[in-house]
């Protein structure tokens, strides 16, 4: 008996250590989260309910209500048409990078020679997507310190689809459909840059179909196009949501978006109560928009039970 109370006691004594190990790492976590997340959040908000006026060594604040979020919503016309232009890009923006993640995700899930080279090339600009060398690609010279109107690759800045247009003798479209194809090939390089996350994520879906999947629908006779619809699409359907939340985030967080442009140049401006009132209408309006998105798309995505 006093054996097994022994054993016992070595068994509690270690489960014990493994919990306080784990304490310890969420810890860690907590005090980060608390010190330059939840506290910093909190400030913001104070801030812009509040007239901010910045001295040396301190920082005044006066509540003033919701003034700052009615100014940025009705007398800031940068604030309102800024926002309005980077919704409407997120809108048509974020199809087409998941269409082409899938698309690309299926093609390098193949076996071919050079796919470890290929898969690099693409997940590439995860690695050096900073600001500055985007803009520098993007042909946004002058704020990286180049000459103005130089551009980095003559490809994107002509106009070579409305070229390409005229001589097919394509004529006749509208000013909005133009408008549109225009910014669509004006982005190809921003939608390629802007899907290597999404890549990965579909690649990895896919490698979770087991070959004997494929042999079985081979035997059946399923041609290619009708696996892709009947079994690869419905595995990768529940990963649709996660790349689309992470696309959203992605594209209304970019270092090319104006409001957040707009916002950063407040705060350089020592405006804190103002660039903290317009954040948190941009928060609001990105939360409410991958809410009610997420609840549409979850609604469509079938989620097998085993």
């Amino acid at each position: 008996m006093a054996e097994k109370a022994k054993k016992q006691k070595k068994i509690m004594s270690y489960q014990r250590r493994k919990s306080l190990y784990g304490y310890g790492f969420i810890g860690l976590w907590m005090m980060g989260t608390i010190m330059f997340f939840l506290i910093p959040l909190i400030k913001s908000l104070i801030y812009s309910l509040s007239d901010v006026k910045v001295s040396p060594g301190s920082i005044d604040t006066k509540f003033s209500g919701l003034k700052n979020y009615i100014y940025a919503l009705n007398e800031d016309q940068y604030y309102t048409e800024y926002l309005g232009k980077a919704l409407l890009e997120t809108l048509w923006k974020t199809p087409l990078i998941l269409i082409f993640s899938l698309f690309i995700a299926v093609i390098l899930n193949q076996k071919f020679k050079g796919r470890t080279l290929a898969r690099a090339i693409f997940f590439l600009p995860v690695i050096i997507a900073t600001g500055p060398v985007f803009r520098i690609i993007s042909n946004d010279m002058d704020r990286t310190g180049g000459v103005g109107g130089t551009q980095f690759s003559t490809m994107f800045s002509t106009d070579l689809i409305g070229e390409l247009m005229q001589f097919l003798g394509i004529y006749g479209l509208s000013d909005k459909m133009n408008d549109m194809i225009s910014a669509v090939a004006d982005n190809i390089f921003g939608i390629v840059w802007s899907s290597g996350i999404q890549i990965i994520i579909f690649l990895a879906a896919l490698q979770n179909i087991h070959p004997s999947v494929r042999e079985a629908a081979e035997v059946e006779g399923a041609t290619a196009w009708e696996f892709f619809w009947k079994i690869t699409f419905p595995y990768v359907m529940p990963f649709i949501l996660a790349n689309f939340i992470y696309t959203v985030i992605d594209s209304f967080t970019s270092p090319m978006n104006q409001v957040m442009k707009r916002i950063l140049e407040m705060k350089s401006e020592w405006s804190f109560g103002y660039a903290s009132a317009m954040a948190w209408i941009y928060f609001a309006i990105v939360l409410a928009v991958i809410g009610v998105v997420s609840l549409l798309v979850s609604k469509l995505i079938y989620y097998e039970v085993e």
